[in-house]
């Protein structure tokens, strides 16, 4: 896979998992070079399909501790205007919360002291670091916030339950769906009796009522998984590493 949008390694070391954001045992920090990439084409299939440029409600229903979804937020904050995270995991939604409430000001000032407490307490150079980290984001909130308001929500439900998410995300309102679905070693779908083949087909028709008309479907899972569902239609496919990327539109 050539990357279009992001054809240069940069420096997101600011970004790092368990740096600033909150980090969660077991769930692997997705490669954000890659998130970009996959959410940028997302943005450009909007455009290209449906002429459609406005600032998107972003959906993950697998999100984890929030982690790709809230630097997504902080790296192309000027096209998402509600940033929505859900996970049946109940840790992982308080994580998720924390991590979103990092791309408030507020957030960032109770991270800052939390951070400055353990620099305190031990001197830590990699405590500097993270400080430091925390003020470059801190800066970059407090010029794009005026111009870019976002808000946020993250509530726990499983991603293949349409009626408990829809209790939380209003009818087709979402415009980008953007989840890295469980597939390795270290993430599992849970609470679930259906065939592992069955499940992106579950989670995709959990997700038909909550879509607006120019929306666009970002799943990433192992190569072996079967991503497809009669309601909707194949506009990219792509494999980096062990890792495919299928973006899909309804019909």
């Amino acid at each position: 896979m050539q990357y279009k949008y992001v054809k240069k390694q940069l420096d997101y070391s600011d970004f790092a998992s368990g740096r600033v954001f909150y980090s969660l045992p077991g769930h692997p920090a997705f490669p954000i070079r890659l998130a970009s990439e996959i959410f940028q084409r997302c943005v450009a299939n909007r455009e290209t399909i449906y002429k459609n440029s406005t600032r998107c409600t972003l959906y993950d229903p697998c999100c984890g501790a929030a982690y790709h979804l809230s630097v997504l937020a902080y790296l192309h904050r000027e096209h998402i205007r509600e940033a929505i995270g859900s996970d049946i995991d109940e840790k992982a939604v308080a994580v998720a919360n924390q991590n979103l409430g990092l791309l408030s000001v507020a957030g960032l000032d109770k991270r800052i002291g939390e951070i400055s407490k353990l620099f305190e307490l031990y001197n830590k150079d990699s405590h500097r670091d993270a400080l430091a980290s925390a003020y470059v984001l801190k800066d970059r909130i407090s010029a794009s916030a005026r111009e870019h308001p976002l808000t946020t929500n993250v509530f726990q439900a499983s991603a293949t339950d349409g009626q408990a998410i829809s209790k939380n995300i209003k009818t087709k309102s979402v415009d980008i769906v953007f989840t890295d679905i469980p597939y390795g070693q270290h993430s599992h779908w849970r609470g679930l009796n259906a065939n592992k083949a069955d499940l992106p087909w579950l989670m995709l028709n959990a997700l038909i009522d909550l879509l607006s008309t120019p929306s666009i479907v970002a799943i990433v899972s192992d190569k072996q998984q079967k991503v497809s569902h009669a309601s909707f239609q194949r506009v990219e496919q792509f494999q980096i590493g062990k890792r495919q990327v299928v973006l899909l539109k309804p019909i």
